[in-house]
């Protein structure tokens, strides 16, 4: 399979990376999650080229992550939000930084922890089962083929 075709693939991990697969795309969905809208403002933080940065937010953009808000009118400027396809992004973010956390971190630890504001405790991201609530680990899982692999195997 070519990856210019990976978006195509009856698999979820080759089709999320045929949207976030590159590895600015991830930093600038971050930094979005931080606040940040303005393409000027990712530039600085990321230290990106402008034709890259232009490149991955159009193409966020075109893949509904993100969404082109105007905030000045002459001349016309915009913002980049997060759509609710992005904004679903955060749970593989949270994913992703406990793993780093786990794995990468330095003797000092973490170095960005987080606070549920509804109970008010820092916490550590873990996956529970949605019928459950037990944490899931890959030994107590079995992948089977669903509707949308049976479907393209039809």
């Amino acid at each position: 399979m070519k990856w210019d075709n990976i978006g195509d693939s009856p698999c979820s991990i080759a089709r999320s990376l045929a949207v976030v697969g590159e590895r600015w795309t991830i930093l600038i969905i971050r930094n979005a999650f931080m606040g940040t809208r303005r393409f000027n403002d990712f530039q600085e933080q990321l230290n990106i080229s402008r034709h890259r940065l232009s490149d991955r937010l159009s193409t966020l953009v075109e893949m509904g992550v993100m969404k082109k808000v105007p905030y000045q009118e002459r001349p016309v400027r915009y913002e980049y939000r997060l759509t609710d396809m992005g904004r679903d992004w955060y749970q593989v973010q949270l994913a992703i930084i406990a793993w780093g956390d786990k794995w990468l971190s330095d003797e000092n630890g973490p170095p960005i922890e987080f606070l549920h504001k509804p109970c008010g405790h820092i916490f550590t991201p873990t996956v529970t089962c949605s019928e459950c609530g037990e944490a899931v680990q890959a030994r107590d899982v079995i992948p089977m083929a669903g509707p949308g692999l049976k479907a393209n195997h039809e």
